[in-house]
C-alpha cells in the first residue's frame, strides 16, 4: 500500500461539499456523489464542466472529447479554468482508445505542458468520481498534514538505512 494510500484510507466516512457547474445536474456522477453522502452544490458561477472542492482548493473540469466541436473553444476554456484555480485537474473521459480521443488527448498535454495543470484519464465513472475523491481527500487538512508527515518519516527511515550515507559518513571520518 503507498503512502497517499495509507494516508487517504481512513474509512469511507469522509465527505465534503463540492460545488459543480449546473452543466453537469443530470451527470450520473453527482448521483453518485450524493449517494456517498456529499454536500452537492450547483452553481452556474463555476467553470462550465467543473467540480470545485472549496476545502481542498481543487478544481476539475470533466472534458469529453466526443463533444467537443471546437479544439480552440476548449483551451480557451482551458486556460481560463487554470488561471482561476490553484489546484487544477482535467478529467479527460475516454471510455474508448479511439485514435481521435488520443489525438485530442495529445493534443491538451502538449498545448498545457509545462503549466500547473495536471490531466487525469478516465474511462467511467467511477474513475471520475474515485480521482477526485482521492485528490480533494489528501489535499485537504488534516489529511495533508498526515501525507507530509509520514513521507517526512519515511524519508528519515531511507536516509539513516542508506548505504551510501554509511559510506559518506565512514569517508568523512576525521582518521584517529
Amino acid at each position: 500500500m503507498s503512502t497517499l494510500q495509507m494516508a487517504t484510507n481512513t474509512g469511507n466516512s469522509w465527505t465534503t461539499t463540492i460545488i459543480i457547474n449546473t452543466s453537469l445536474q443530470s451527470h450520473e456522477t453527482i448521483r453518485m456523489l450524493q449517494a456517498q453522502r456529499h454536500k452537492i452544490r450547483l452553481s452556474d458561477s463555476v467553470e462550465l464542466d467543473s467540480f470545485v472542492f472549496p476545502q481542498s482548493g481543487t478544481a476539475f473540469k470533466l472534458v469529453e472529447p466526443e463533444k467537443v466541436k471546437d479544439q480552440s473553444i476548449l483551451v480557451e476554456q482551458i486556460q481560463k479554468f487554470v488561471a482561476l484555480h490553484q489546484n487544477s485537474f482535467v478529467l479527460f473521459y475516454s471510455p474508448f482508445n479511439r485514435e481521435t480521443q488520443q489525438k485530442m488527448l495529445s493534443f491538451i498535454q502538449e498545448r498545457f505542458f509545462g503549466s500547473k495543470l495536471y490531466i487525469l484519464p478516465v474511462r467511467n465513472n467511477d474513475e471520475i468520481i474515485n480521482g477526485m475523491l482521492t485528490i480533494a481527500k489528501a489535499t485537504t487538512k488534516p489529511h495533508v498534514d498526515c501525507i507530509l508527515n509520514r513521507m517526512a518519516t519515511i524519508r528519515s527511515e531511507i536516509l539513516d538505512i542508506s548505504p551510501v550515507l554509511e559510506m559518506y559518513k565512514k569517508l568523512t571520518k576525521a582518521p584517529e
